[in-house]
């Protein structure tokens, strides 16, 4: 049996190319070949002693290299045979040959992802369980377009760079490998070599599914398809939800800071969900919304500078963990949104930032590819793959997780070329103007996209500014995107809550003005976790005056939120009036509940919420002028507001006094005669306050305000009552 062939083939440039770790293409090189007329194999084993094939030929050394080759000609051997090798220990190694496989990823899927087009990329790139010819592995595959060589590395080839370099497929810039042998709880990294400077760059997976605890950074390949479910109902009925005309109450949540464990550690997702749902429940709401629970490295950053699109962090537990923490929720009719993060991502070495050694997922000029304010880059929305790759992102946590909805962070970053910077350092659009053109269409893309293969998930855009028609179909010149932060609405409550009542009557217009565009988009009203640090107090430590009137002033603030058009949305923390800035580090401040002013405003919260949900008149038209109707928007020498929300058929009358000064007989008109009851009053004892209040009110033919019938009420101090006309009374 000849294998002289090994002991006299000499090193050739393709060989020397292996060597070096440069080769663009192994698979020309390993494996089998028909070469000089013979059938060889050739391996390439960097720390090997000995080789051979099993049930085939001894593999000799090529010289003094770690090449090793043999003729088949006369051997029977499968066509994916396994090489036995021993190292220097004397260990004894087996492994199928991961150049025996043909390329795995079929080619419509490449070009689907050059065109942008691929809603489930993350079932092709990335690692993920595979088999072939019924031998089992790990398939990896990375787009890296300007690399020279990308290898797979872990604890299973040492991180060595040579051991497993992967094919390229040119036209895509992608690189795939099988890797015989690999299964769930393998870590892993991308060795790339730039193709241009040479320099040798690793990375972990753009793709991956689950990574190491920070601070380290490897991908851990996870077996999909496992979790079992049992969240059917929920799915079907949210394809039927009619979401702009029923109630959705969210709170906002940092799953590392709601609670800890005793020893001041993380909760984990399951211990979480058990916690957070019976909570939410009991308050009301009928939303979860989750900071950035996409893996990221750097704690300080609530999540908000992602490095894993495709991973739930590890901090809390496995991506199984988190399926049951959804479904959890959904069991007990909780919806759960997640905050996403495609305006930005960090420059963390490893990670996207010059991914294959030039700019690739960023813009290489930093006039558009940076943020000086966030230090982060910006993604070239321009860039088919870049794109896919975002779009990839939503789509599998709307399907793999069953996220009901995503609240995008940041558009108004995306939006404008000049966002957050000095003349000069931007550059405009091929029009001249300062809108991103390439954002724009990613965003209308992702709206139309979710909404279509996701019927009743929902997109919600944290956008400042004045953008027309973010909440309006692209084809009508629109966004697209399902609600928008009430960010303009937010910032003109907080400052008139501030003023010392006194002064109120000046800023009136702060309270009103809200109404002229309130109808102009679907609006949710945000009091965030922004609005509670970085020196910016607390939502109690905001309202003046002393202990007593900072509740009032607050349970007040509450009040007009959940009687005001639009979705609501509250930071955890806020619903028991923590004192403090929110702090990231530690727990909320439970021990506050046994503070009667304290658990007042919590009892209060969820008192609202109830109210919100179970009266169809607070948000059957909450993007609709038909739910909203002035009584009197001009008292603002006594600085009080009173309004009708309506339903189809009936109405609420809600008034508000935002001073501390009781106001005994006070006229409102109303337009229907009857009997009107107070069915909710924030001054009431049970919530920490002074119990001045009404119980069943005659209307009187006596014409106010333009209408034929009024009613003579008490409005408490600094506090908000909601009236109900009775039928039949």
């Amino acid at each position: 049996m000849n294998s002289s062939f090994s002991a006299t083939a000499s090193v050739t440039p393709e060989l020397a190319r292996l060597i070096e770790a440069r080769h663009h293409d192994p698979f020309s090189v390993l494996g089998r070949h028909h070469e000089h007329g013979e059938d060889i194999v050739r391996v390439f084993l960097p720390g090997a002693v000995t080789a051979r094939i099993e049930d085939g030929p001894e593999l000799r050394r090529l010289g003094d290299t770690d090449v090793f080759q043999a003729s088949v000609q006369d051997w029977d051997i499968p066509l994916h045979y396994s090489v036995v090798w021993t190292d220097a220990e004397g260990t004894e190694h087996r492994h199928v040959d991961p150049y025996t496989f043909m390329p795995q990823i079929p080619d419509f899927d490449l070009y689907l992802f050059g065109t942008g087009k691929h809603w489930h990329i993350y079932r092709i790139l990335g690692a993920r369980l595979h088999t072939v010819d019924g031998i089992e592995g790990t398939l990896f595959a990375v787009w890296a377009p300007n690399a020279e060589r990308v290898s797979v590395v872990g604890d299973f080839n040492q991180w060595d760079g040579r051991r497993h370099p992967m094919r390229c497929r040119y036209d895509a810039g992608v690189w795939e490998l099988f890797i015989p042998g690999l299964g769930e709880g393998t870590l892993y990294k991308f060795e790339i070599r730039n193709r241009r400077t040479g320099h040798v760059f690793l990375k972990t997976d753009p793709y991956g599914r689950f990574f190491e605890l920070r601070p380290k950074t490897a991908a851990i390949v996870v077996r999909d398809g496992a979790y079992e479910w049992h969240d059917q109902d929920w799915l079907r009925r949210r394809q039927r939800w009619d979401w702009q005309h029923t109630p959705m109450s969210v709170y906002e949540v940092h799953l590392g800071s709601w609670r800890r464990a005793e020893d001041g550690g993380f909760l984990d997702y399951r211990e979480l969900a058990r916690q957070l749902v019976a909570y939410v429940k009991e308050q009301g709401f009928t939303h979860i919304e989750l900071l950035p629970i996409t893996e990221h490295p750097l704690d300080a950053s609530w999540g908000y500078q992602t490095t894993g699109y495709y991973a739930p962090t590890s901090r809390f537990g496995k991506p199984d963990d988190f399926r049951w923490f959804v479904d959890h929720c959904h069991q007990n009719g909780i919806g759960v949104i997640l905050d996403w993060v495609p305006a930005h991502f960090p420059k963390d070495a490893w990670a996207l930032a010059w991914f294959d050694g030039e700019p690739l997922y960023e813009h290489a000029d930093p006039r558009r590819g940076e943020h000086r304010d966030w230090g982060t880059l910006i993604y070239d929305y321009g860039r088919n793959e870049v794109r896919n790759f975002l779009l990839g992102s939503a789509m599998f946590w709307l399907e793999e997780f069953h996220i009901d909805g995503l609240r995008v962070d940041a558009v108004a970053s995306m939006l404008y070329l000049d966002y957050s910077r000095e003349p000069g350092d931007w550059v405009p659009n091929k029009y001249g103007g300062n809108e991103n053109l390439e954002a724009i269409d990613f965003l209308r893309e992702l709206n139309s996209v979710t909404q279509e293969q996701h019927p009743g998930a929902i997109v919600i855009a944290e956008e400042s500014t004045a953008w027309p028609q973010v909440t309006r179909p692209p084809w009508i010149g629109g966004l697209g995107f399902a609600m928008k932060w009430n960010m303009g609405w937010m910032h003109d409550t907080l400052a008139y809550f501030r003023q010392d009542p006194i002064y109120r009557k000046y800023h009136h217009d702060q309270l009103t003005f809200g109404l002229l565009y309130a109808f102009t988009e679907n609006f949710v009203l945000p009091f965030s976790h922004d609005e509670v640090v970085h020196g910016k107090g607390s939502m109690i430590g905001k309202m003046p005056g002393d202990e007593w009137q900072r509740f009032a002033n607050l349970r007040l603030l509450y009040t007009y939120m959940l009687t005001y058009p639009g979705k609501k949305l509250l930071f955890m923390g806020n619903e028991f009036a923590q004192p403090a800035e929110w702090n990231f580090d530690i727990e909320l401040e439970w021990h506050l509940l046994q503070y009667p002013l304290h658990k007042g405003v919590q009892t209060l919260l969820a008192d609202l919420n109830r109210l919100y949900r179970h009266h169809p008149e607070l948000h059957r038209y909450d993007f609709d002028s038909r739910g909203f109707e002035w009584i009197d928007c001009h008292d603002s020498a006594q600085s009080i507001l009173s309004y009708l929300r309506k339903s189809d058929d009936d109405f609420l009358l809600v008034a508000l006094n935002f001073t501390p000064v009781p106001r005994h007989d006070y006229r409102l008109g109303v337009p229907e005669p009857g009997v009107y009851q107070e069915i909710f009053n924030s001054d009431s004892l049970y919530y920490g306050g002074s119990n001045v209040g009404n119980g069943w009110i005659e209307a009187e033919t006596i014409p106010w305000m333009g209408r034929p019938y009024s009613i003579s009420i008490t409005l408490p101090p600094l506090a908000g009552i909601v009236l109900c006309r009775q039928s039949g009374k």
